[in-house]
């Protein structure tokens, strides 16, 4: 699969970034919840960890993740479980330990075939949208890192794959909070890194959303408030979905709101 090397070089472009950072660094908190650095990385390790054990054997993904699964269903907080498996893992050998499993883990998705049905957190799914899912989470958690570092992170055109699976997501989005799925779903055309221009649905001048690939995949993934992007929409429809929308699984989460989160000076 050729997302496979998406995720791949989305991995290294976020390792190249953190690479020179002392330890105390990976301390820092980011505008996530507060999150550190090193709370961003465990937390990729993680599900990175999991992603291996769910493409090994449905018996191997259940013995890692039930315990896992089980603690979150009863409402303890991802980082609580985190810290306790990463028993003390940390800063530069953390960093490491997540960079060799990603890699493993782009091999491992490069010779599965994309429509096997791997077992999940929530419902199992394809291959192939499991390591777009990945790819997404390493982007998404990725931006606050680069946000905290002051640095502007070079796109490529290989976030279609996270822009592709925001589109397919708009009617999970409201479906996900009880509200009626709106008909038809807007049309989406975005500016690629590369300047590309690429399209999703009908054409239609009063429901349209419009903009870059990056403002579209900061609002859907809720790295940004969409009025923080160059996102344009068109039409209550599509004005209403970017203002909720959430490309990721689990219960609705707002988006962040407007100004508060941004790259440092």
């Amino acid at each position: 699969m050729q997302q496979a090397e998406d995720f791949r070089q989305e991995t290294r472009v976020l390792a190249a970034a953190i690479r020179g950072l002392s330890e105390d660094e990976f301390d820092r908190a980011t505008l996530f919840k507060g999150w550190t650095i090193d709370h961003v990385i465990g937390h990729l390790h993680l599900f990175n960890v999991a992603a291996l054990k769910s493409l090994e054997s449905d018996a191997a993904f259940h013995e890692f993740f039930a315990p896992l699964g089980k603690a979150m269903m009863s409402g303890t907080p991802i980082l609580d479980l985190q810290f306790p498996w990463l028993a003390g893992l940390s800063g530069r050998a953390l960093a490491d330990a997540w960079e060799d499993t990603s890699e493993r883990l782009a091999d491992a998705y490069a010779r599965t075939d994309p429509k096997k049905r791997l077992k999940w957190a929530g419902p199992e799914m394809s291959a192939l949208s499991s390591v777009t899912a990945r790819q997404m989470e390493t982007w998404a958690h990725g931006q606050e890192v680069f946000d905290l570092l002051g640095l502007e992170r070079q796109e490529a055109d290989r976030i279609r794959n996270i822009a592709h699976l925001g589109v397919n997501t708009f009617g999970w989005t409201f479906r996900n909070r009880g509200l009626e799925v709106p008909d038809p779903a807007p049309h989406v055309t975005l500016t690629a890194p590369s300047g590309a221009v690429w399209e999703w649905g009908m054409a239609q001048e009063d429901n349209r959303v419009t903009g870059s690939a990056v403002g579209f995949c900061q609002t859907v993934a809720q790295t940004r408030n969409v009025a923080d992007t160059d996102i344009v929409t068109t039409g209550d429809t599509a004005t209403a979905w970017m203002e909720i929308a959430q490309c990721f699984a689990g219960p609705p989460i707002d988006p962040p709101a407007p100004g508060a989160r941004f790259r440092a000076e």
